[in-house]
């Protein structure tokens, strides 16, 4: 591990930037990286080493299970019986049995102030220099729905992230008005939990249909409509906004839009694009996006939606 260990924010300041970076790094790996972290959370295939030990283990015993879970067991068995007859002659059963129990460990996503994330093995040394994350995200990923799995990981993810800033605040001895001062810059943030899961997104999207109601209204009166302007839209989805400027009652609600990569608010100067699939804003640097290759985009689907796939 060498995202914590070497670096110590001590004033609110550092301990804030140090939060933002394994925020953003770990929202990286929940959405735009998905594929790759889904890729890495394998939990590896001693489940069905237990599978197999446990049919063994009913039949010695005589345990009655009903056909549905008779047949499950079956089938499974079945399938690890010709798992083994595919790598028996690479290596003894022994080995083999090895392997498939050793083959995963309890791995861990860890989010660096430099934004970058890694999946790992915990720290080994007791206790650990730094808070842990939630151990074992890789043995729940095949027992439950991606979008469900994700979920759960930015929650244990959230979680840490906040001991790992209030274990810095309490090792250099923050007072009570510093800690309040780090918690209300940190509260100002979506949760990652948040961004992955568009809860965020819900009041936007609410606003924007009651405006383009208004909006609607509006054209229906030919002399008004060509003299009023949307009351919700995007600077960066129209360069003559930019250039006209916008009002600051626009900015009020652009400012509560969040980009669906690194949770940050919208702003004026910056180009954003939305997804056509699950409607999620971005930043243009977010996801390698600029205006003139925008505009011979006639669908855009972003990271997340384009590596959307069936899970086995």
């Amino acid at each position: 591990m060498d995202g914590g260990a070497s670096y110590n924010p001590r004033t609110v300041e550092e301990v804030f930037r140090d939060f933002k970076g394994r925020r953003a790094a770990m929202i990286k790996a929940l959405t735009t990286d998905v594929e790759e972290f889904y890729k890495q959370c394998d939990p590896g295939t001693w489940f069905l080493f237990l599978f197999f030990k446990w049919r063994i283990y009913c039949w010695l015993h005589g345990f009655n299970l009903d056909k549905k879970t008779n047949s499950i067991i079956r089938c499974l068995s079945r399938f690890y019986s010709w798992y083994l007859c595919l790598v028996l002659d690479a290596q003894n059963v022994t080995e083999l049995i090895k392997t498939l129990i050793t083959e995963k460990e309890n791995l861990c996503l860890y989010g660096y102030p430099s934004e970058q994330w890694e999946v790992n093995l915990p720290a080994e040394e007791v206790p650990p220099e730094l808070p842990e994350p939630a151990l074992g995200i890789n043995f729940a990923r095949d027992g439950m729905q991606e979008k469900d799995w994700l979920s759960l990981v930015a929650v244990h993810s959230d979680a840490w992230l906040l001991a790992v800033a209030f274990y810095f605040g309490a090792r250099f001895g923050f007072d009570k008005a510093d800690r309040k001062r780090l918690f209300n810059m940190i509260n100002d943030l979506p949760t990652i939990f948040e961004v992955v899961t568009g809860a965020t997104k819900k009041q936007t999207k609410e606003k924007s249909s009651v405006s383009n109601h208004s909006s609607n209204k509006s054209k229906s009166n030919s002399k008004r409509g060509s003299e009023s302007q949307p009351k919700y839209s995007k600077a960066a989805a129209s360069k003559d906004e930019v250039e006209d400027g916008m009002e600051d009652e626009d900015d009020e609600e652009h400012g509560e839009t969040l980009c669906g990569a690194c949770g940050e608010n919208y702003a004026a100067d910056e180009f954003w694009i939305c997804c056509d699939i699950c409607e999620k804003w971005f930043h243009g640097k977010c996801v390698k996006i600029t205006p003139a290759r925008a505009e011979h985009i006639k669908q855009y689907k972003c990271p997340s939606c384009s590596n959307k796939r069936a899970r086995p």
